[in-house]
């Protein structure tokens, strides 16, 4: 049922845009030449960015924590005013970064936060002792109403003014701020769980993968052996999934002609984020950015008829989009990714049918990984949009039917979708309380017109089909560090790179390892033999540390009976096995895809 609007929620909205006032306040008072630009609650937390005279020190940090408390001990009262462009200007007259942003709002055209605005621009402004910001709210009443205790500065980052690397590079202050000091010490302590989890820091230690933006470019992943082989593992179960669910696989090239992308409006609405044309026999190519028009063609490669529908056409696509350097971020934001993409096209009595089934699916492949844990948020009709609004009502009646039917918890983001459609976004929720967006289910109510797509229906007549897009895993470079996350590394038996390692005692047991490594490898395990000429305690310590599953550890009696003796990477030793024995074990913990190391 749709999510009810959470009071919890609001308190800390409000409790953290205070905070990031006070601290504003409190830098200026450290610095008191520093310029400010922009300071927003987000999730956890807030931020503030500040052009100051050096770079900041850890310990400037406590004394701006010092002077933050003895603001809020002063309980000054928040007090909000409307104020026109010339008085905006007036107030700010030594603030350059404000005095763009009042500049923008009276030409109509964004808000503080370069997002663009709609209807009447209003300019409004927040002001507690004699620190003044330009705001909409909402803040608490008085700034003793926060809790000094649960307030926290964690670091420093550079950020580019307005997120344009053109622009003057800033010092960006997060910090976090909740109702008590025992919340702010769960948070803290999840925060140091999240550090040890973080799939940069793994993906290093796991030998998993690289970015190496000097040589190769920002955004670019190299995906070694053992992260390659995890991607294949993932791949392949997904693709397998879709064929037994009976989605078409197809492929398509990595460039496009310009008429293409005008076609599709990539160009007019999406160009910003597109990679520079480029010249091929006199005509311009673009890189894709999306597959979706390529789908579309094969489409329309021949007449369909009603008989065809619903198509599923599913793939693997690798897109390219641009990201301004500041976004980057590991595998969660890259400018080269693998995009899981399908696109259904059905008649329009198909559709609600079409829905349910994408959802379901969606939920039985997000299970499969590990995930238990589900939030929807359905976003309708803009003002502004493309296609009538029954076509708008009977989508969005299915989205609702089916997140209803799916017994799921969302929000109504009324007005949020594209113009080309609404949509649901499916956001999973991690071992640590995390939500990371994954599936996207969007109706196009856009493309079938820029196309002209059409079917023959029972009438012999033709019809314009309804197409909607899908993500799964939306980007699978996110996904993976997603999931690298969500299991820190010690991945379930069948995602693991390296399912089993052989360990000899001594070298007089190689042999042997390897003729059992033989074995354990055609009956469909990854394995490898640890062949180093180190102790094996060292030898058991690095694989747990690689966070190998299974540890065979072989000496004379583990030959002698021809057996291994298994030990988990938790620590457990299961004793001396048979080889039928621990193959058939591994075996069934593999086909289940079961989280557990025995069943």
């Amino acid at each position: 049922m749709a999510d009810q609007q959470h009071t919890e929620h609001d308190a800390l909205h409000r409790i953290r845009h205070s905070a990031a006032h006070v601290m504003a306040q409190a830098v200026l008072e450290v610095f008191p030449d520093g310029k400010v630009a922009i300071g927003p609650p987000i999730e956890d937390g807030f931020y503030y960015d500040f052009d100051l005279p050096r770079p900041l020190a850890p310990e400037d940090l406590v004394i701006i924590e010092d002077r933050m408390r003895a603001i809020i001990q002063e309980d000054h009262p928040f007090i909000y005013q409307e104020v026109d462009a010339d008085q905006a200007r007036q107030l700010f007259h030594d603030q350059p970064y404000k005095l763009e942003l009042i500049d923008g709002l009276a030409a109509g055209g964004v808000d503080e936060y370069g997002e663009p605005v709609q209807g009447p621009v209003v300019i409004s402004t927040y002001q507690h002792d004699k620190f003044r910001d330009l705001c909409r709210g909402p803040h608490v009443s008085r700034t003793g109403e926060l809790n000094p205790a649960a307030i926290k500065l964690l670091n420093t980052a550079g950020a580019y003014w307005r997120g344009d690397e053109r622009r003057p590079m800033l010092q960006r202050i997060y910090g976090t701020a909740w109702e008590t000091a025992d919340d702010l010490e769960l948070y803290l302590e999840r925060m140091e769980e999240a550090r040890k989890r973080d799939h940069r820091k793994l993906g290093k230690e796991l030998d998993l993968f690289s970015l190496e933006p000097d040589l190769l470019g920002g955004g670019l992943v190299l995906w070694h052996p053992k992260g390659g082989m995890l991607r294949h593992v993932a791949e392949a179960f997904c693709k397998e999934e879709h064929i037994k669910a009976g989605y078409d696989l197809v492929y398509s090239p990595h460039i496009g002609r310009a008429n293409l992308w005008e076609t599709s409006g990539h160009l007019g609405f999406y160009r910003d984020s597109m990679y520079p044309a480029m010249d091929v026999d006199g005509m311009e190519y673009y890189i894709k950015p999306m597959n979706c028009p390529f789908h579309i063609l094969i489409y329309q490669s021949r007449r369909r008829s009603y008989r065809e529908l619903p198509i599923r056409l599913a793939e693997w696509g690798t897109v390219y989009r641009y990201e301004r350097p500041g976004v980057l971020h590991g595998l969660m934001r890259v400018r080269g990714f693998t995009q899981d993409d399908a696109h259904h096209i059905c008649t329009p009595d198909q559709m609600p049918g079409e829905i349910r089934f994408v959802l379901d699916f969606c939920l039985h492949i997000l299970r499969s990984f590990g995930f238990e844990e589900f939030k929807a948020y359905l976003a309708t009709m803009p003002e502004k949009h493309v296609g009538e609004p029954e076509q708008w009502q009977a989508a969005q009646e299915a989205l609702r039917e089916v997140l209803d039917r799916a017994g799921l918890d969302y929000v109504v983001d009324e007005g949020g979708g594209a113009f080309y459609g609404p949509k649901i976004d499916l956001k999973i929720r991690d071992a640590i309380g995390r939500e990371w967006q994954c599936s996207t289910i969007q109706f196009d109510f856009n493309l079938p017109e820029r196309f002209e797509m059409e079917y023959v229906a029972e009438d012999g007549q033709p019809h314009r089909p309804y197409m909607v897009h899908r993500a799964l895993l939306g980007s699978l470079e996110r996904f993976l560090g997603v999931l690298i996350e969500h299991y820190g590394g010690a991945f379930p038996v069948w995602l693991a790179p390296v399912q089993v390692v052989l360990i000899p005692i001594t070298d007089d047991q190689l042999a042997y390892c390897r003729d059992v490594a033989e074995q354990i490898r055609m009956a469909g395990l990854r394995v490898e033999v640890d062949d180093d000429r180190d102790r094996m305690a060292n030898k058991i310590r690095k694989a747990q540390e690689q966070k190998v599953p299974y540890m065979l550890i072989v000496g004379k009696r583990e030959v002698a009976a021809k057996a291994v003796a298994v030990r988990l990477r938790n620590g457990e030793d299961l004793g001396p096995r048979s080889m039928d024995e621990f193959v058939r074990l591994a075996r069934e913990v593999v086909d289940r895809r079961s989280t557990e190391l025995v069943l």
